[in-house]
């Protein structure tokens, strides 16, 4: 069997693993389960830790990358994305929008201006991101999609800034079939997590907990790969160590610098074009992520000014 049919059909095998355990932890478990002992509820921890595994999933979709054909790879993203409680045309739109504009001022999440905004804030608004924020903003941009669309249209440019993507992706989003799969999912994904909601009850906040969870992880991840990387380096990225369990877990979404050097690979070619571009490992994964926590960076600091190292934001051979 070839590589790339093998690939294909793990990519399959996972999605219908997400899909099943996702319909099972929303509405089987607590409409059979969860009534007869509420200890069930503990299954949710392990969905709650494999968050950034299927957000790899989805991410291999948002390049194109997961199923052969176009139309598969679209129907395939949706139904992750529905489930995972995300509008996959908002992540979609939002991922490609990062590769197009990382590091200059519309996506340098950590970076500041110092200011008349207090430093107080600057920290607040930082952390509630850092923290789940982010994705909790996507499962709201679902939710606004629901609103009629002069509303959607106020929202868009009341948020607009120069320092984000928002009219971008906004722009992107009013193109007409792709607003209509957007409000479909978003609609699909208000009537699965109601139904969710309901069936769990008294136990509403053990669902709650987990989506707070798995806000909790990708929201962590998310910036990781960048965070006091040289700005103006669209193409640049650290390519971060993890244990082999962990970074099949995430679909070698931990070799993130090769990733912007070359973001339609799919993930089982990504460690061969690493190895072979000899790119190279800034640190490790986990202390990475953790270092996120040392908060915002002025725009200025060194860090921030610094030549990166080599192999990074070259043009791969």
């Amino acid at each position: 069997m070839c590589p790339a049919l093998k690939a294909h059909r793990i990519n399959i095998a996972l999605c219908i693993f997400h899909g099943a355990l996702a319909v099972f932890l929303l509405i089987l478990l607590p409409a059979l389960l969860l009534p007869v002992d509420a200890a069930w509820g503990w299954l949710l921890l392990p969905w709650v830790l494999i968050s950034n595994g299927w957000w790899a999933l989805i991410h291999e979709s948002l390049h194109g990358v997961l199923h052969p054909d176009p139309g598969g790879n679209l129907r395939w993203g949706r139904i992750q994305g529905v489930l995972f409680g995300a509008p996959y045309e908002l992540l979609r739109g939002g991922h490609l929008l990062h590769h197009a504009f990382s590091r200059d001022e519309r996506d340098r999440t950590e970076v500041f201006t110092p200011g008349p905004r207090g430093q107080a804030a600057v920290r607040l608004a930082y952390y509630f991101r850092l923290l789940g924020g982010l994705h909790l903003f996507e499962v709201a941009g679902g939710l606004v999609e629901l609103l009629p669309r002069p509303i959607i249209r106020r929202v868009a440019r009341a948020l607009a800034r120069d320092d984000n993507v928002v009219e971008a992706l906004a722009a992107r989003l009013q193109a007409p079939h792709t607003f209509r799969r957007y409000r479909t999912d978003a609609a699909a994904i208000a009537l699965l997590h109601a139904l969710a909601f309901a069936l769990y009850g008294a136990h509403a906040w053990m669902l709650l907990l987990a989506l707070a969870g798995r806000g909790l992880l990708v929201s962590l991840l998310d910036n990781a790969f960048h965070y006091g990387t040289p700005l103006g380096q669209r193409r640049h990225a650290r390519n971060l160590a993890a244990p082999p369990v962990l970074g099949g877990l995430i679909l070698n979404f931990n070799l993130h610098g090769s990733h912007h050097l070359r973001p339609g690979l799919p993930w089982w070619r990504l460690g061969e074009f690493h190895r072979a571009a000899g790119h190279p490992v800034d640190g490790a994964l986990v202390p990475a992520v953790l270092a996120q926590l040392a908060g915002p960076i002025p725009l200025g600091d060194p860090r921030l000014q610094a030549a990166p190292s080599p192999g990074h934001g070259a043009k791969p051979g």
